[in-house]
């Protein structure tokens, strides 16, 4: 397995896990929802596509580790079948590497790691205005 499958395996995740937690099962065959935040969406695309990719057993398979780490969303096992169910499929076809690599580019994704220490301290991937001040006056 090249490390182009697992670095876009290791990006997906976030995504992945984060649909599986919203959507459980469902994820596989649920449409989009504007309410939804984008990153389940994204996982949500990210797993239809795969699913697509898949023959009956190899959805059934998908389906199964879906289903494991929807169970248990801290289960590290469940976690580790489902990122291996996504890097057979990526191995497996070259188009979907490239449609799930564009996704997650379109999508900005790649290692972030916001943190915040202190008090009043903010930590934001982005962010517009932000105020940890005692009477602060904020001018346009």
């Amino acid at each position: 397995m090249g490390p182009a499958i697992v670095e876009l395996a290791e990006q997906a995740w976030p995504y992945l896990s984060t649909a599986v937690s919203a959507y459980g099962v469902g994820v596989l065959t649920r449409a989009e929802d504007a309410a939804v935040e984008a990153t389940a969406n994204l996982g949500r695309r990210i797993l239809q596509a795969v699913w697509r990719q898949r023959g009956e057993q190899g959805r059934a398979e998908l389906e199964a580790a879906v289903q494991d780490v929807a169970a248990d969303l801290k289960d590290g096992d469940a976690a580790a079948a489902l990122r291996q169910q996504v890097k057979r499929a990526l191995r497996e076809d070259a188009e979907l590497r490239e449609e799930l690599a564009e996704m997650l580019s379109a999508a900005g994704a790649g290692p972030v790691n916001v943190t915040a220490s202190g008090e009043r301290s903010i930590a934001a991937q982005t962010i517009g205005t932000a105020v940890t001040g005692d009477n602060v006056t904020l001018r346009p």
